[in-house]
Parts: structure tokens; sequence; C-alpha cells
């Protein structure tokens, strides 16, 4: 088959090659998977750079997100499952067989059933993205009523924090850096929307609500001060990015309003959780309250220029297509 895949981390440039690798065969328990859109997060770049140290056995085919039919099970899988339409998540964590290549194997419960009206650039898009957004808005308990500040809310979390906290009942404000991604946020379905560069923005988050329940932190170190003004007793306030700059954090501060602080990395979440948040996704995508960011397209030979693109920070969702 053929694969993007690199043997020694480094620059894109310089590493990642398109190579001819035998197909793999599923396991038990386990699902191969014929793919026709591999999604790219910020995620796969650190790795393939050394920045978030893997050991690699051989080689590495990166990507954790894609989407597919399943062409094949191991023991114990249902036979049923064959030619079922799904989307993969974490598919690179600690094995060789990431999206960017014409199949991959994961464990049957990472291959999650994709509705026929969702597109494969959809499910291709979720995984990473998807499943963090849902780590950082449930995992302290339901929404319903509640109000949620996301900031980034044009980045691929952020996006899927707005449509999902809105599908799980709360009120949504959002804030951008422009325009353009304001209007992204709006389509995501955000009640209100703050350039937060521009004066005064944290004044109207504040009318918009006396405590937000979750803030949904891209850049705790820039932002850190404007969500202590904005919380109250238990809002929890959750990171899921690191920045080169580590925040210093005003305890007195975060005590006087009880804050609740959490950190997401979906590496180090349990099973169940990652499980239960793929069924969540799967609810609201068959109820069609997910939706695509704009797709950036690469082919599979041109993936480190698709890594470097979502590194440069492009806007919307980068893809490989599969041939």
């Amino acid at each position: 088959m053929k694969a993007a895949l690199y043997r020694t981390t480094g620059d894109a440039a310089e590493v990642i090659r398109l190579e001819d690798v035998e197909r793999p065969e599923p396991g038990a328990g386990e699902v191969r998977v014929r793919l026709h859109v591999s999604g790219v997060n910020p995620t796969d770049w650190k790795a393939r750079t050394g920045a978030t140290p893997r050991p690699i056995q051989g080689f590495q085919i990166p990507h954790h997100d894609g989407a597919g039919e399943i062409d094949a099970v191991g023991e114990g899988v249902p036979e049923e499952r064959l030619g079922e339409r799904v989307w993969v998540w974490l598919a690179a964590a600690g094995r060789p067989w990431g999206t960017a290549a014409q199949w991959t194997v994961v464990p049957a419960a990472q291959a999650t059933p994709l509705p026929a009206g969702a597109s494969y650039e959809l499910g291709a898009c979720l995984g990473v993205p998807a499943l963090t957004a849902h780590r950082c808005l449930f995992a302290d308990g339901p929404l319903s009523g509640r109000d949620v500040l996301v900031t980034g809310g044009a980045g691929a979390v952020g996006h899927f924090a707005i449509e999902l906290a809105r599908w799980g009942g709360a009120r949504v404000a959002a804030t951008v850096s422009g325009e353009a991604k304001a209007e992204l946020a709006r389509r995501a379905g955000a009640d209100l929307v703050v350039n937060y560069r521009e004066p005064g923005a944290q004044a109207e988050l504040r009318r918009f609500s006396s405590r937000f329940a979750r803030i949904v932190e891209v850049n705790l170190a820039a932002n850190l001060q404007m969500d202590l003004g904005l919380a109250g007793p238990d809002t929890v306030v959750v990171a899921y990015a690191a920045d080169l700059e580590d925040p210093v954090l005003p305890v007195r501060a975060c005590m006087s309003v009880n804050l609740v602080m959490r950190f997401v990395l979906l590496y180090g979440v349990a099973r169940p959780a990652l499980e239960e948040a793929a069924a969540v996704v799967h609810r609201a995508l068959a109820d069609n309250a997910v939706t695509e960011l704009p797709i950036v397209r690469f082919p599979l030979d041109r993936c480190a220029e698709a890594q470097e693109a979502v590194r440069s920070g492009v806007t919307g969702k980068v893809v490989l297509e599969i041939p």
C-alpha cells in the first residue's frame, strides 16, 4: 500500500517520504479500514519533529484521524462490521499505522460508525479535536442551562466545543482574533462572538454571563487574567494546548473565586472515557449537530506540506486525500 511515513524525527520535507509498505492485517479485536481521508492535527507535526517524543519501531505513519470503510475484521469482531463507514481516532497512538496511508488497523472501538449523511471529510475532522472538546466540556458534568466560554472559537477544538456545548444545552460565547474567524464561530452556533483584541472584550463577555461554568482555554498563559475576571465559584477552566510560555498561577486570585482547573491531553485519558466521548460525538453527529470547518485539501504525496500548513496556523481543517 501507499503510505506517507518517517523513520526518524525532523523537518517535514526531510523525513516524510511516500513509500510502498505491506498492507497491515487486523489482529484479535481489531479492524482494518480502507481510508479515504486523513485529518491532520497539531499533535501530528509535534510528534514528527520530536517535540513530543515517542518511540519509532521501524517507521511511523503519521496522523490519528481518518475516515473510510472497514474491509477486514480480526478475531472477535462481528463480520457485520465489514463495509461499515467509520471515522477513526488515535490510530497512531503507540502504533505505527496512522491514517496517512491507504489502510490502517485499529482496535475495533476506535472505528466509530459514520452516519450516512456525514461526509468522509467530516469524519476525518473529528477524532482528536472533537474528543478533546468533549473532554473539556463534559468531564465535570452536564451543561444544560449553563454558560460556556470557548477561546479560539475558530480552531478545530473550538469549533467542536461550540457545537457540542450548544447541543448539550449551554449558551456559548467565543473569542476570536478577527472578522473572518468570527464568522466561523457564528456559523458553529456561538451566541456571542468577541474579538479579544478589541477594547472592552472582557466587559462584553461579562455582560453575557456573570459566571461561566466552563472556560475552554486554548492559551492559558495569555488569557488567565481574563478567565479569572469571568469566573466564579466552581468555574472550571480547561486548558488543552500548551504554549512556549507557562503561566504564573496567581494562587490568591484563584482561591478568591474558588476556581477549578483541568488540563486535557487525550493520550492520558482513560480508555472508557475516550470511548464514551466517541459515543457522544457519534450521537451529536447523528443529530446533525456537528459540522465541517472549511477544508484545506492536500494529496497523500504532499503530506509534508499538509503538516507545515497546520504548523503555520492555516484557517480551516487540513486533510489528506487518499488515492
